[in-house]
């Protein structure tokens, strides 16, 4: 995917922890819906002015440079909010343990726990050999403090798969 919601760099990309690289991503991609939807309604508006006979009047370039200033409008927005959600994001709590950020599922501890369950379920559900996944599952350390409660309620759910 490439990157231009933002100017950013490769190697500043590549110190994005996982969950600043999901925002930018979910920027990236409502940046090419905004583009897609802009030149859908420019195609129809097209069609629109020719089937009324005006096809040479200025009304396609007049819609075309005001649906652009929306959109520029529109990415400014999601820009901004962006690199806010970025500066902000600091994904692990203050005892910070190296082993979060190798967990294979995004560690976000400001996620609701069902939102973080749901994640970590959704990771080992993955893996289709269901006696490696409960190996794994029960020696995630991370998971453990990750999902607190919830922990062995995903154990629970994961150990049905396996019989």
């Amino acid at each position: 995917m490439v990157f231009d919601v933002i100017d950013i760099s490769e190697e500043e990309i590549s110190k994005l922890s996982a969950v600043q690289m999901q925002l930018l991503r979910t920027a990236q991609k409502s940046k090419n819906n905004l583009k897609y939807k802009l030149e859908q309604e420019l195609i129809l508006f097209k069609q629109l002015i020719c089937t009324d006979g005006l096809k040479d009047s200025s009304l396609l370039e007049h819609k075309r440079a005001q649906l652009e200033k929306e959109l520029n409008y529109e990415l400014e927005i999601i820009a901004e909010q962006l690199l806010y959600s970025i500066s902000i994001s600091n994904p692990l709590p203050p005892d910070k343990d190296d082993g979060d950020e190798n967990a294979g599922y995004i560690v976000d501890y400001t996620l609701p726990y069902i939102d973080r369950y749901n994640i970590v379920r959704d990771y080992y559900l993955a893996i289709s050999d269901p006696s490696e996944r409960m190996a794994l599952y029960t020696a995630d350390e991370t998971a453990k403090r990750y999902l607190g409660s919830y922990y062995d309620s995903l154990y629970d759910v994961l150990y049905s798969y396996s019989i």
